[in-house]
């Protein structure tokens, strides 16, 4: 009997990882002011804004809750915004000029994440 084989976690992970940087890569050439130096860059980039978005994250998003109430859940691109800015900061080949590009970036990320992964995964 033959079984299908399954890759196992790890081989998720590493496409949610690349498809991530894929994203960062895509967004770099829409957004003006957002810039990655090389596909090398972006996994390092998806690897510290992963480890960011899982530590700081949620504190940030419980606190900006009553703004996240108030604006309809628009506030989460500006608490997705700062922590691009945080990771530009650590950063030297990652770079986010401005906080429009920051916030714009955080959009134009979400959209093209959300589409690579359901393309991809």
């Amino acid at each position: 009997m033959n079984q299908p084989i399954y890759p196992g976690p790890l081989f998720y992970l590493l496409i949610h990882w690349v498809v991530s940087a894929a994203a960062l890569v895509v967004t770099a050439y829409v957004v003006p002011g957002f810039r990655v130096k090389n596909f090398g860059s972006a996994l390092f980039a998806a690897a510290v804004l992963a480890l960011i978005n899982a530590f700081l994250r949620p504190l940030l998003l419980f606190l900006a809750l009553p703004f996240t109430i108030l604006t309809l859940g628009f506030f989460i691109f500006v608490v997705d915004a700062a922590l691009l800015k945080l990771g530009s900061a650590l950063l030297t080949n990652f770079k986010v000029d401005s906080w429009f590009a920051a916030i714009l970036g955080a959009l134009v990320l979400w959209v093209v994440g959300s589409l690579l992964h359901t393309l991809v995964i």
